[in-house]
């Protein structure tokens, strides 16, 4: 293996999940010892001995999975172990001063006195970069950095990111998304398996060239699907959904082998709506209906025995036991009524339902026992996806389905969430990928802030009008999911 940044250059570093990138970042940044090997910064041999280390030869490093401490502040997760000191306490109003100060030089919309654990997804990810970029930086490694932006944030941070690229200075930049590569990188390192593959100049190398040497095989992108005939039953239906945080009288319905793409951008109430309908959180008017018959949902255990099943965005706080292994993650879900017996678990049909979702997944892992913790974000991913498959849910809600895995992952799970839509299960698939659910949904439901604001079926849907009714201020009455909204004539 080996790798080589040039002063002043964005290096892309792709493969896919497994193939070796966290690992070797943490090597470069002293979180892990390497076996054999060299390191050379400006030409002088290192050895890295530590993070703290790695930190004072001017390596930072914003990991894929979020190093925060929920309790804390904005400011005191930023500057923790270098806050400013009086003799006996902490200058609390300094410290909130200078976090200010950064957060408005790296122009991030973020509140210095904001508990971590009360932030999004997204902006516990500004936090991280803040945090990498308060060190005086030579060598800036970002793996995932844009994972869980919308577009126009992506953009904001490669502004970001070229703002600190200088003479002196260079950036590793690890990405699933193929798209950004063409966007944000000189020069592109491809590994597979733990091998170095090759480098390519980004303006020379096709996108395609680029996937055929991370997985070592043609990936076939697929076109659009059709719509599903209107003739199908309607097996959910959500009529005037509020909330006390966010939503506003939203409703829609979903129908029998449907995927139902809910679009918007961040904090326009997308997972709001899905925690809502699971009953992760307290709804204060609408309906849910289920095939004709009108439900009361008070938690998600509660939707799951409707057989309505919820893949988090937020897979390693609220989507696995990442302690567990394997086996144990895939067979929660379904213990009482599949593996339970006598009072006891049937541990050996837990083990071969899970040895078969493995293979059938491909989930790479030593064997169901491995901790999901020691497993890569896609093979996370799709553990917690078989959880839900071994549920054998007629109803399955996917937030952010792809977020942070490989295009070889990724097509494996749509392949996945397309062979269930045709078994006649339905799915409402929640994507910051707008080519993602272009791809996938047969119908598009667009949201702004907290109300539905369009909606399109397949033949209808392009960038440009998902993005324009993301963008819409929607007015007071604007509900949504009656077919009659002006998206049918854009």
């Amino acid at each position: 293996m080996h790798l080589d940044l040039a002063p002043g250059e964005v290096l892309a570093l792709v493969g896919e999940n497994g193939a070796g990138k966290s690992t070797l970042m943490k090597l470069l940044s002293g979180i892990y010892t390497p076996d054999a090997g060299e390191f050379f910064i400006d030409g002088a041999q290192v050895r890295i001995d530590g993070p703290r280390h790695a930190q004072q030869l001017g390596i930072s490093i914003i990991h894929q999975e979020f190093n925060l401490m929920p309790d804390l502040t904005v400011a005191q997760n930023i500057f923790i172990g270098r806050e400013p000191r009086g003799r006996l306490l902490l200058r609390d109003r300094e410290l909130v001063a200078r976090t200010r100060e950064l957060l408005q030089r790296l122009q991030l919309p973020l509140d210095p006195n904001a508990r971590v654990g009360t932030l999004t997804v997204a902006q516990q990810q500004m936090v991280e970069i803040a945090k990498a970029l308060s060190y005086d930086a030579k060598i800036l490694i970002m793996d995932e950095p844009t994972a869980a932006l919308n577009d126009a944030e992506v953009a904001a941070l490669h502004d970001l990111i070229r703002r600190f690229v200088a003479p002196r200075t260079g950036v590793i930049y690890i990405s699933h998304r193929m798209d950004e590569l063409k966007a944000i990188a000189d020069r592109i390192t491809v590994i597979r398996d733990g091998r170095y593959v090759d480098t390519l100049t980004t303006e020379d190398a096709s996108m395609q060239d680029v996937i055929a040497r991370m997985v070592g095989r043609e990936i076939d992108t697929g076109a659009g699907p059709e719509g599903v005939r209107d003739d199908r039953e309607t097996v959910l239906s959500v009529a005037g959904l509020s909330t006390k945080a966010l939503l506003k009288d939203v409703s829609l319905e979903l129908k029998q082998g449907e995927i139902l793409g809910l679009a918007g951008l961040m904090g326009a109430g997308r997972t709001e709506v899905a925690r809502a309908i699971v009953g992760a959180d307290p709804v204060e008017s609408g309906t849910v209906t289920l095939r004709g018959t009108q439900v009361r949902i008070k938690n998600p255990a509660d939707a799951a025995a409707h057989r309505i099943g919820y893949l988090s965005e937020d897979r390693k706080r609220l989507g696995l036991l990442v302690e567990q292994d394997v086996s144990a993650n895939i067979g929660i879900s379904s213990l009482q009524e599949r593996f339970l017996s006598r009072g006891f678990v049937n541990d050996r049909a837990v083990r071969e339902k899970s040895k078969e979702l493995v293979a059938a997944l491909r989930i790479r892992t030593p064997s169901v026992d491995q901790p999901v913790r020691n497993l890569s974000g896609g093979n996370q991913q799709k553990v917690a996806l078989a959880k839900w498959l071994v549920k054998d849910c007629d109803i399955l809600i996917v937030d952010e389905p792809t977020r942070g895995i490989d295009v070889g992952a990724k097509e494996e799970i749509y392949r996945l969430l397309n062979e269930l839509a045709q078994q006649g299960k339905s799915l409402i698939m929640i994507s910051s990928e707008l080519p993602e659910l272009l791809r996938m949904a047969h119908r598009i439901v667009v949201m702004s802030e907290g109300r539905v604001t369009g909606e399109l079926t397949a033949a209808e849907a392009t960038q440009e009008k998902v993005m324009h009714y993301a963008t819409l201020r929607p007015s007071p009455g604007d509900g949504g999911g009656d077919g009659d909204s002006d998206a049918h004539a854009a």
